[in-house]
């Protein structure tokens, strides 16, 4: 494989934004400052911010079984388009859902196949699994995924409190970490009013934080357990999550863009595009969602791209209620960040890396290879011209659907090329990557 130098960009570090050079041999980085020379390809990042590639930890590509919905090559084309440079994929929407070992290995031979970033699986926990949970881990999964709610999808059951705390025992012995969705299934009504409102008021974000709670008096009988709550939508939610981490509780939390981006009357203007679970909040929650973020109590920023067939998302526009529930919203994060964040809030670029690479490299055992801009890591980058305005419309959007609730948003903050292990996969609004260049990434294991 060809050498590659990246020269003139500002480059953020693990120990801060620094002018600097880099070198790349065999896809791993191996020089940083002003000792590196000219060799094979010259990238010249000049009035460009150097980060490293985004580690995606939470997205839905629905593949085997429903590529028509995304699938891994429109999936991760829109990886590519946004920065993503590893991808850790849920265990649903695919069918089978990745609840077993063959499950696994039917969607790492398909992923292989057609992948053009570097990818990691979850496995599943459901109620009849739970003997499956060691298999799943052998085999490289980067943690359980569980429902306390009604997923939407027959074949991935939500677990009752009494089995997600068996399974929290489970993951415990075996040093394994649990997402966990996180909204109390009581407390959620099954219908209301049509519109998009109606569908906000019966997931309150009460029920999310009755479930973060019911998640912490699950994992007080499996000892050393780590949890990870996915998309929290609210700052009450994050702060039962601080609470108990302050207590010294192994547990971590993540928000989305599209809470950071969007409000209610986004969502009624926008429609079911925006329909997800927990659902899009008010104004007021979003602020207070940002200022979690500025304070440092979010550990990662994960998409939660879950598409959809676009008919599927259009039979909601009478009824909501109709609608599959999820955003498309894998090539968003950084633009979102980069906008609301580091030019609306003072949010520093050290901080973004730390959110959408470092961290969830780190919590999800991929760094040092992921997650940082180091010497002897894996040559991941976006590059991104920081101060670029633009408008995403249609022929930047990638999902097979052609449906995202980012159309015609205006940013300022745009992704120019995307490197994984050293191979341009993405420059100037074009994806170039091939399938099959991406590869299964596992944690590092302790046992």
């Amino acid at each position: 494989m060809s050498a590659l130098v990246i020269r003139g960009g500002t480059v953020v570090l693990p120990t801060g934004q620094r002018p600097a050079d880099i070198a790349v041999e065999n896809g791993v980085i191996s020089a940083i400052g002003s000792e590196v020379r000219d060799q094979g390809e010259i990238i010249d990042a000049t009035g460009l911010v150097v980060l490293p590639g985004l580690v995606d930890a939470h997205v839905h590509f629905n593949e085997p079984g429903r590529a028509d919905w995304e699938g891994w090559d429109a999936g991760t084309r829109g990886a590519a388009a946004g920065g993503v440079t590893t991808v850790l994929e849920m265990p649903l929407n695919a069918h089978p859902p990745t609840t077993t070992a063959a499950a696994f290995d039917e969607k790492v031979a398909v992923a292989s196949q057609k992948a053009l970033v570097d990818f990691g699986l979850w496995g599943g926990m459901i109620p009849d699994n739970l003997q499956h949970l060691d298999t799943l881990h052998q085999r490289g999964v980067v943690g359980f995924k569980a429902f306390m709610s009604h997923s939407g999808i027959d074949d991935f059951p939500r677990v009752p409190d009494g089995v997600l705390a068996i399974g929290l025992k489970v993951a415990a012995r075996l040093n394994a970490i649990v997402g966990v969705h996180a909204e109390s299934q009581e407390m959620i009504e099954t219908h209301g009013a049509p519109n998009p409102l109606g569908w906000c008021r019966a997931r309150p974000a009460a029920a999310e934080i009755d479930a973060i709670g019911r998640l912490l008096v699950c994992m007080r009988g499996a000892k050393g357990v780590r949890a990870h709550v996915v998309h929290v939508s609210c700052a009450d939610g994050l702060a039962v999550v601080d609470a108990a981490r302050n207590k010294g509780v192994s547990i971590t939390a993540e928000t989305c863009p599209h809470y950071l981006a969007f409000t209610e009357q986004d969502f009624e203007r926008v429609g079911p595009a925006l329909k997800c679970a927990p659902p899009i909040r008010d104004g007021a929650t979003r602020e207070a969602l940002w200022q979690e973020v500025l304070a440092g109590r979010v550990d990662l920023i994960g998409s939660d791209h879950s598409p959809c067939p676009a008919a599927d998302k259009h039979k909601g526009a009478a009824d909501i209620w109709q609608a599959w529930g999820g955003v498309a919203g894998i090539q968003a994060t950084l633009p979102v960040l980069l906008t609301d964040g580091v030019h609306a809030r003072g949010l520093t670029l050290e901080r973004v890396a730390f959110l959408t690479a470092t961290s969830p490299a780190q919590v999800f055992g991929l760094f040092p290879r992921k997650g940082a801009i180091a010497i002897g890591a894996d040559a991941d980058f976006a590059i991104v011209d920081a101060a670029q305005p633009w408008t995403f419309g249609p022929s930047e959007l990638q999902t097979k659907s052609g449906v995202s609730a980012y159309l015609g948003r205006e940013f300022t903050g745009k992704v120019v090329r995307t490197i994984v292990r050293g191979r341009t996969v993405f420059v100037d609004g074009n994806v170039v990557g091939e399938p099959g260049w991406g590869q299964l990434v596992k944690p590092n294991r302790a046992n």
